[in-house]
């Protein structure tokens, strides 16, 4: 069982990662980006001519280890899920740059006994040259199997801020993207290498009927459908994607990304997998500059 002291100042250390051209067009191809090798508008992510960066990599690079896994954190990891992926883009990332990332522990929430917890992280990501902030990142874990911890210490902090609810009417865009069979193999070499999203024994010890997409490779995919259909292709445009990951997607399925316009800047999305009557992402926000 995590102690709230424990967790709420684990020193989590900096990470710095020097990342190139072909590591931003690998991570677009974990994507499925590039599936369609005539279409212009997918190679300016995946070939090095007038390249651009696709802005949710934040997301995934300059990670700290999986400190969780620490017996030291009290944390039943097997019961860990992401909950929750949002991130500000401050400015362009870089299509190749050494960027360094400060994370911290900013909220351990009991839901109470049975019910699990939660421990939300920030991450702030700079550009080592410059010094400039890339992004500001927030992930939201719910540990499922760690409910009950401020019993004994009465220490406890009020969960996040629920995202909000997406329109109760039709959707005035939708996007439908493909997910590569081989999608989770391809992402998995941007860094997250849990054995889940490629083992087929390990996927069914699990639960599932076969490996699993990773969580951030669908937030990516929700990225680049933002941006193609609220920014015009142009990845500098997208200022914030936040979401609630509410069901994990099978690579080779199908998503139909949902959006709704609040405001000339800002739009609610989901996105759904039809062919299994089933909501992928959920609560979600973007926003435009």
């Amino acid at each position: 069982m995590p102690k709230y002291e424990v967790i709420k100042n684990w020193p989590i250390e900096d990470v710095t990662h020097t990342y190139t051209e072909r590591d931003v067009m690998l991570y677009a191809l974990g994507l499925g980006i590039g599936g369609d090798p005539l279409d212009a508008a997918q190679l300016r992510y995946v070939y090095e001519k007038d390249l651009q960066a696709m802005p949710t990599c934040a997301a995934a690079f300059a990670w700290p280890k999986s400190w969780m896994r620490d017996p030291r954190a009290g944390v039943d990891y097997l019961k860990v899920v992401h909950g929750e992926q949002d991130v500000r883009f401050l400015r362009p990332m870089p299509t190749a740059a050494t960027i360094f990332s400060k994370t911290r522990v900013s909220l351990v929430s009991d839901k109470g006994a049975g019910k699990g917890a939660i421990v939300e992280l920030r991450r702030d990501l700079f550009e080592a040259a410059s010094g400039e902030r890339l992004a500001e990142v927030r992930q939201v874990s719910f540990l499922r199997g760690d409910g009950g911890f401020s019993a004994e210490s009465g220490e406890s902090d009020a969960p996040p801020e629920a995202l909000p609810p997406v329109p109760e009417r039709t959707p005035d865009h939708e996007f439908e993207f493909g997910t590569p069979a081989q999608a989770a193999l391809i992402y998995r070499l941007s860094g997250d290498s849990n054995p889940l999203h490629a083992d087929p024994e390990v996927a069914t010890k699990a639960g599932f009927r076969q490996p699993i997409l990773h969580g951030l490779a669908t937030y990516g995919m929700a990225g680049y459908a933002a941006i193609r259909t609220l920014a015009g292709n142009d990845a500098a445009r997208l200022r914030r994607l936040a979401l609630r990951m509410t069901s994990p997607v099978y690579p080779g399925e199908v998503i139909r990304f949902q959006f709704w316009r609040e405001s000339g800047t800002r739009v609610h999305v989901r996105a759904r997998v039809d062919a299994r009557d089933v909501v992928v992402l959920n609560n979600g926000v973007v926003e435009i500059g």
